[in-house]
């Protein structure tokens, strides 16, 4: 999920750990898996395998499996990847907002080439965030520097573009950020709205909307409802220049969502922890309730929370400024102004929620991927949710590893090193 850490002005006067441990085996970088491909012989016992599996560990149940170890891991690192664009010939496009670069990264080869440059003109961004899938080959990318989103043409040619900040917050219902969770097979973008109310005094509602746009007449509706996390606000400043600063509460429970090619908004809800689906007709289909354990939270996760929170630049920050009457915004990810860094500046939970609230991947197979919640140190771990909203599978991987996005028949996948450093994974889907 895109985490806003919002802050409003009114401005008037003015060390290495041992990789791909654990369930997944190991892999160096940028080398292909030496996984022996299956011989004939072996099915057999494979299948008896499977078959006393499923005996052992009812679909109920949902037995925990290791994803395998990475089919190819890129050999150089990110400062950061939140989402990946396959292409039709198998090369990702990969935004980093922290190197502000967009690469074009050859898995298989092990290069990357640089694509555009630093600036504001054509063929140019100041901190590309996240690239997504556009219909006919073409791609989206997310330029918060610039604050805009900008077509790139199936040449990787750079086109037209759209302004993220549409409208005044000071008015309300008109105003809309067009940071995308999600892109559907017709090009619409899905936002969630800020959910702050109107202005930088409003009240802090719990719930907020899931923004369906489109990008050729700024057309939206309201494709779902979620449940925000609980937030506070931290005013400073006299009376000529005031700073509004609105943040979560860290692991407090929030609903998570994500977006399938077809427009199915498919949100996780808190509480009892079920999924469901709602389509672009608005008909929902709600999946049963999943039983879950509350993780009780302790020194060691509210550790693990804040370098999370900080890993890839943290959360989008959304600046809006009052000067001379007029309104401007900007966006950034990464060194801006921080909160406490301290575990005891905040106000904890006593217990995790079932799920990360970040945003739910969906796989060309049609599968919800929702991030669980764990111990501190234990594996990364994701419930698979079928169509009806019934977990179909668990799966696993290193512990901080990330699932980010799909290519048609693979998982790309984020994990960190002790230096905080992104890797790049692709991996066979499950």
């Amino acid at each position: 999920m895109i985490s806003l850490a919002l802050s409003m002005h009114d401005a008037r006067d003015r060390a290495p750990r041992s990789r791909h441990e654990g369930p997944l085996g190991s892999v160096p970088r940028g080398s292909r898996s030496a996984v022996t491909p299956t011989r004939r012989p072996t099915v057999v016992a494979a299948s008896l395998a499977l078959v006393l599996a499923a005996l052992s560990f009812p679909a109920a149940a949902s037995a925990q499996t290791p994803l395998g170890p990475p089919e190819v891991v890129f050999p150089e690192d990110f400062g950061a990847v939140h989402a990946v664009r396959e292409l039709p010939d198998m090369r990702v496009l990969v935004a980093d907002p922290l190197a502000r670069a967009l690469y074009v990264v050859d898995m298989e080869e092990g290069t990357r080439t640089t694509l555009g440059q630093q600036g504001q003109g054509p063929r140019e961004y100041r901190q590309p965030d996240a690239v997504w899938p556009l219909p006919a080959d073409s791609s989206l990318l997310v330029d918060l520097g610039n604050g805009r989103l900008v077509v790139l043409g199936p040449d990787l040619g750079f086109g037209p573009t759209m302004p993220i900040a549409v409208g005044d917050p000071r008015e309300g219902p008109s105003f809309m950020l067009a940071i995308p969770q999600g892109v559907d097979d017709d090009g619409r973008i899905y936002a969630r709205s800020l959910g702050v109310g109107a202005g930088p005094g409003g009240a802090l509602p719990d719930s907020g909307a899931v923004l369906r746009i489109d990008r050729a007449t700024r057309a939206q509706d309201t494709a779902a409802t979620v449940k925000l996390q609980e937030r506070a606000r931290n005013t400073s400043g006299g009376a000529n220049e005031r700073n509004v600063r609105i943040e979560n509460v860290p692991l407090s429970p929030e609903d998570a969502w994500g977006v399938a090619p077809d427009g199915a908004v498919v949100v996780a809800r808190t509480g009892d922890y079920h999924v469901e689906w709602i389509e672009p007709s608005g008909q929902v289909t709600r999946g049963p309730p999943v039983p879950f354990d509350p993780v009780r939270i302790g020194t060691a996760e509210k550790e693990e929370w804040l370098l999370e929170s900080g890993r890839g630049g943290g959360s989008i920050g959304v600046q809006m400024m009052v000067q001379n009457g007029v309104m401007s915004t900007t966006f950034s990810r990464g060194g801006g102004p921080g909160g406490p860094r301290d575990i005891d500046a905040y106000v904890w939970p006593e217990h995790k929620p079932a799920f990360h609230g970040e945003r739910i991947v969906v796989d060309p197979r049609g599968r919800a991927w929702v991030r669980r919640h764990t111990a501190a140190g234990a594996p990364s771990t994701y419930d698979l949710f079928d169509r009806s909203g019934a977990r179909v599978s668990t799966v696993t991987l290193d512990p901080g590893t990330r699932v980010i996005g799909f290519g048609r028949d693979h998982a790309y996948a984020v994990s960190f090193d002790s230096f905080d450093l992104s890797y790049l994974e692709r991996r066979r889907l499950p």
